[in-house]
């Protein structure tokens, strides 16, 4: 955490060993999410004598990168009235827990990549006139293709400089592209690799 715990005991006396079963529930988050900003734990009881419900009141609020907290409130009416404390923080940080691993499992797969559609090569010499032209690879190799290979029926909108994805053969006379499909602007330059 770059910010330490916040702990904070309310309309009660601290005890210790509820402070040490909390240090410890937080080392466990900390150990299934390393992007923890800060953790703020609230621990109160702010009635004496009460009716109904649990008179203790526990809440955790993590500070996380983005625009998500995970906030977590336990006690009171959603608690038995006669459960203990370390009980009902149990069940908090448990709360806690999950919530932080949804919002890890989310973030992890909010950037999707989609190889299908990266680039592996530029059209580099055209003919168009021939129906073939040969292609620049990522690693700087030289490929043939036919216009019979362009899938989409696009042969007639490559230019020399379109980024292309493509499938790869030996031919006879050298790799040969046996699918190509344009993957940006028909005609957009790649910027030129100064060497």
């Amino acid at each position: 955490m770059e910010v330490p715990l916040e702990l904070t005991f309310r309309e009660m006396e601290k005890d210790p060993e509820v402070e040490k079963y909390i240090l410890e529930k937080v080392d466990k988050l900390e150990s299934i999410s390393k992007n923890i900003i800060s953790c703020s734990v609230v621990v109160e009881k702010p009635q004496k004598h009460q009716q109904e419900g649990n008179p203790y009141r526990f809440r955790i609020v993590i500070t996380i990168p983005g625009d998500t907290d995970v906030v977590v409130s336990k006690g009171g009416n959603d608690s038995p009235m006669h459960a203990p404390l370390k009980s009902i923080v149990k069940d908090a940080f448990e709360v806690a827990k999950r919530q932080l691993i949804e919002v890890n499992d989310k973030r992890r797969y909010e950037v999707k990549e989609h190889p299908e559609q990266e680039m592996g090569a530029v059209v580099d010499r055209l003919f168009k006139n021939e129906g073939y032209g040969f292609l620049k690879t990522i690693d700087n190799r030289e490929v043939y293709f036919h216009e019979n290979s362009v899938v989409n029926d696009d042969f007639k909108r490559l230019e020399v400089g379109t980024g292309v994805r493509y499938s790869e053969t030996a031919g006879d006379k050298g790799p040969q592209a046996t699918t190509v499909q344009i993957v940006n602007k028909p005609g957009a330059r790649l910027p030129s690799n100064p060497e």
